[in-house]
C-alpha cells in the first residue's frame, strides 16, 4: 500500500513532528509511506519531499496572508490565527500523489493546500484521510475557538476578523461545508475532546469522524531519574518542567502558570519552598519570565535528545493550557517518568487518568502539584502507560485498518 501524507512542514511545530512520526511508524509496518511538505527543514530523502517550488510556495503564502489582512483590518495580531485554505500547492500533479493509494492530509494551512486542490484529489479517485491537529476543520477560520461557540451554527462577526456581521469566517465556513458535502473525507481527530467538538460543529455533524491518537516513539525515551541535579537546580527540590515550541503562545497556558506560581508564593509557603521549575521553549517576550514568582531555570529552545534529559531531571510535567488538542509535552514527560499535572478541558483527558497516572485540575493547579508530591508513581509504570496508549506500532496499525476499510 502506498500512502502519501501532506503537511506544511517536516519538523517545525507539533503537527509536523507527529506527522513525520506517523510516516515512520507506517513504514515500520511495511507501508510505502512518504511525506510531502511545502516548507522543508530536513535534508531531502526518499521518505520526505518538497511539494511545490520554494518561490511559488512563498508567493502563495504571501497572497493568502494579504487576503487575510484585507479582511481583518490589517491587524497583525490575528494574522496567523486565521487560515482560509484559499491558496495551495498543486498536490494532484506530484508523482507521489499520483501513485498513492491513500492521501493523508495533516496540518495543511498557510497555503499548503487549498480546498479546491483537495476536491481535485477526489476527482482523481484518491481516498482522503484528514488528520486534525486543532479545531480549524470544524470552525470558520480559527484554529482554537476558545470560548466562542459560533462554529455550532454559523460563524459570523468573528473576533479575529473585526466582528463584521458576515465576514471571512462566514465565507470560509460555507466553503468548507460545500467541500464536505461533495467529497467523502475520512476525518481523524487525535483526541476524544476534538472528536466531540467536531461532532457538535454545524458543518461536521454528519461527517465521518474517527479518533486515533498521535503515534509516539516511546522507546526513544528513557525514564530513569538522573541522579545529578540539572545545572542551576538545587538537589533537594521537586522539579516541575513545563515547555512548548513557543512558551508564551496564546494557547499554551503561560499566564495560568505564572498565576499559579504567584498564588503558591503568597499563600502556600511550604509548597513554594519545595518547588523549582524548569521552563523550555522560545519566548517572544522574555520579560514575561520575570513574572514567575517561584525559582526557575529557563533553558530556551531544546532539541529532542536534550528534552528527554530535561524530563529525566524532573519529577512533575506541568501543562496549564486550557485549549490543547493532545499535548505532546505531557506524553513526552510521562514517557520520561514525570507525573503529569494539568487541566482536563481538552485532550489532556486522554493522557491523564485522574489520581492514577496524574492529576487533572478543576481549578487549583497548586492542589495538583501538592498531590503529585505526596503521591509519587513508578516512573517505569508511567512510561508503560504511554506505551500502552500511544506506541507507534499500535497507532500505525489503527491507521492501516482505516486505510484498508476505505480502500475496500
Amino acid at each position: 500500500m502506498k500512502v502519501v501524507l501532506i503537511n506544511h512542514s517536516d519538523s517545525a511545530g507539533g503537527a509536523a513532528v507527529v506527522s513525520l512520526r506517523l510516516v515512520q511508524a507506517l513504514a515500520e509496518q511495511g507501508v510505502d509511506a512518504r511525506m510531502l511538505v511545502t516548507h522543508p527543514s530536513l535534508p531531502p530523502s526518499e521518505q520526505v519531499g518538497q511539494l511545490g517550488s520554494p518561490f511559488a510556495n512563498k508567493c502563495r503564502f504571501l497572497a493568502e496572508r494579504l487576503h487575510v489582512m484585507l479582511h481583518n483590518g490589517f491587524n497583525r495580531r490575528t494574522l496567523f490565527k486565521i487560515d482560509t485554505c484559499l491558496f495551495g500547492a498543486p498536490m494532484a500533479s506530484h508523482p507521489w500523489v499520483k501513485d498513492a493509494d491513500v492521501v493523508v492530509l495533516a496540518w495543511v494551512n498557510q497555503a499548503t493546500a487549498s480546498l479546491h486542490g483537495i476536491e481535485q484529489l477526489h476527482r482523481m479517485g484518491k481516498p482522503i484521510v484528514w488528520v486534525m491537529h486543532d479545531m480549524w476543520n470544524c470552525t470558520g477560520v480559527c484554529h482554537h475557538a476558545f470560548d466562542c461557540e459560533g462554529y455550532l451554527d454559523t460563524c459570523s462577526a468573528c473576533p479575529l476578523t473585526g466582528k463584521r456581521a458576515h465576514d471571512l469566517s462566514t465565507a470560509t465556513q460555507a466553503r468548507k461545508a460545500r467541500l464536505y458535502e461533495r467529497v467523502p473525507i475520512h476525518f481523524v481527530a487525535v483526541s476524544r475532546w476534538l472528536e466531540g467538538v467536531c461532532r457538535k460543529s454545524s458543518i461536521m455533524k454528519n461527517a465521518d469522524v474517527r479518533m486515533i491518537f498521535n503515534a509516539f516513539p516511546v522507546h526513544d525515551y528513557h525514564y530513569e531519574r538522573l541522579s545529578e541535579p540539572y545545572p542551576g537546580v538545587p538537589a533537594n527540590k521537586t522539579v516541575v518542567i513545563m515547555g512548548a515550541r513557543r512558551l508564551d503562545e496564546d494557547n499554551k497556558g503561560f499566564p495560568e502558570m505564572v498565576e499559579t506560581t504567584q498564588y503558591i508564593a503568597r499563600h502556600r509557603p511550604e509548597l513554594a519552598a519545595r518547588l523549582h521549575f524548569i521552563l523550555y521553549g522560545d519566548m517572544k517576550n522574555e520579560a514575561l519570565l520575570h513574572q514567575v514568582a517561584l525559582p526557575y531555570t529557563w533553558v530556551g529552545v531544546v532539541n529532542a535528545s536534550e528534552l528527554n534529559r530535561l524530563y529525566r531531571h524532573s519529577d512533575i510535567v506541568l501543562s496549564t493550557s486550557l485549549y490543547e488538542n493532545l499535548p505532546g509535552t505531557l506524553i513526552e514527560g510521562q514517557a520520561s517518568g514525570c507525573l503529569p499535572v494539568t487541566f482536563g478541558k481538552g485532550g489532556q483527558r486522554d493522557i491523564v487518568d485522574h489520581l492514577h497516572s496524574g492529576y487533572k485540575c478543576a481549578e487549583s493547579v497548586a492542589d495538583g502539584l501538592e498531590w503529585a508530591i505526596q503521591h509519587p508513581v513508578s516512573r517505569q509504570w508511567l512510561h508503560q502507560e504511554v506505551e500502552r496508549k500511544f506506541s507507534a506500532n499500535v497507532i500505525a496499525n489503527q491507521f492501516i485498518a482505516l486505510f484498508k476499510e476505505i480502500k475496500n
